[in-house]
């Protein structure tokens, strides 16, 4: 594929590891003491694993992966709250398909599914715009999740219902921000980490500047990166050399797709259409202020949690997770899938305790596919 299989090219690759292991004999990172380095994306920790990353650069280099994973980091409570829609008489419920296995205290929505509820995989939220435009006797209620890579099409697609005033049509906003968390683990004091990977697709809308407080504030390296294993191995050697020459700077090493300071529509669509939250629960995290956007009252027709008093604004309800269930020590890089006592055991993507064993960007997905089944068996 053009642009693709350039950046797959093995001797380029043997060239950049070759380089890795130098600066990294440099700065004395040894295995017994790494450099710690956390791929904030869980697109990047499924593109480590996939082109066995982890085990090519040299081994004074760690990967930690990060909470980048818009399903993993959704607490029970929003699950619950989702099923409760779609428990609703009249309404046809759409979500990405990440979302669908993710175990709630009562259910998944699969299984909710499976109950009786009309609950509809799409890959848009324009697909359930459509929805609604052919079922106008239905509520079609859209799970809005993800970061800021997808917040800007759920925005769209509310502006164009408030447009042709399609008032059957709602969206369960939980989008929520990149920056914000990471700002939280670095006010961590157990929390080591020498520099991040920033993720590509979030940046293409937000640009690279609101990760500045990272080199500013906590003189940590940054560098946004693209999913291709050349990209992931060029950004690790980015971030190695700002540590080597004593630097700690935003750079971009994805610049044949992010623009310094992000996408103009889709950040005014963003603006338009949301306002920050006071805080929002993250799973693993607990709560973290101004991390959640939520839908401005001017588009509160479209607004399911105030169309149908439910979530935020009926009042958050924390929901602790299943007993032995590691996610939020997996999510904020404590300890990895495997060490998890469930890994394998109680918590298999057929039968998931916890959403990073479900959700296509989780940590625990990432280790099953791409040989954690073997581990965990040995």
């Amino acid at each position: 594929m053009k642009y693709a299989s350039e950046f797959r090219d093995p001797l380029a690759a043997k060239v950049l590891l070759a380089e890795i292991a130098r600066v990294a004999d440099a700065i004395g990172a040894t295995k017994a003491k790494p450099v710690h380095i956390m791929e904030i994306c869980g697109g990047h920790t499924h593109a480590i694993f996939r082109y066995g990353l982890d085990k090519l650069v040299h081994e004074g280099v760690e990967f930690i992966h990060g909470p980048g994973c818009p399903v993993c980091v959704l607490p029970m409570s929003r699950v619950d709250e989702c099923v409760q829609l779609a428990e609703l008489p009249g309404v046809i419920f759409t979500t990405f398909g990440d979302a669908m296995r993710v175990p709630g205290r009562r259910k998944s929505l699969l299984q909710a599914k499976a109950a009786g509820c009309d609950i509809r995989m799409v890959y848009s939220p324009l697909d359930a715009l459509e929805l609604a435009r052919r079922n106008p006797g239905r509520e079609v209620v859209f799970f809005g999740l993800g970061f800021e890579t997808t917040t800007p099409s759920t925005a769209l697609s509310i502006q164009q219902a408030a447009r042709e005033g399609l008032a059957n049509f709602s969206v369960f906003c939980n989008h929520i921000t990149v920056p914000e968390p990471i700002r939280a683990l670095l006010g961590d004091p157990d929390m080591l980490l020498d520099g991040f990977i920033g993720p590509g697709h979030v940046s293409m809308v937000i640009g690279t500047h609101p990760y500045d407080f990272i080199a500013q504030e906590f003189g940590k390296p940054i560098v946004v990166a693209g999913f291709e294993p050349l990209d992931l191995l060029q950004s690790v050697l980015m971030v190695l050399r700002q540590i080597a020459e004593g630097r700690a700077e935003v750079e971009n090493q994805y610049a044949r797709v992010v623009p310094e300071h992000g996408n103009p529509v889709s950040l005014a669509a963003i603006a338009d259409v949301y306002e920050r939250r006071p805080s929002f629960e993250w799973r693993g995290l607990g709560e973290i202020d101004a991390s959640g956007l939520k839908i401005r009252a001017k588009y509160a027709a479209w607004d399911a949690e105030e169309k149908f008093a439910i979530g935020y604004g009926a009042g958050p309800r924390v929901v602790d997770e299943p007993e032995g269930c590691a996610c939020g020590a997996v999510m904020t890089g404590r300890i990895k899938p495997t060490a998890c006592p469930q890994f394998g055991k109680g918590c298999t993507p057929e039968m998931p305790l916890g959403a990073l064993m479900v959700s296509s960007e989780g940590a625990c997905a990432a280790y099953w596919q791409y040989g954690g089944a073997r581990a965990a068996a040995e």
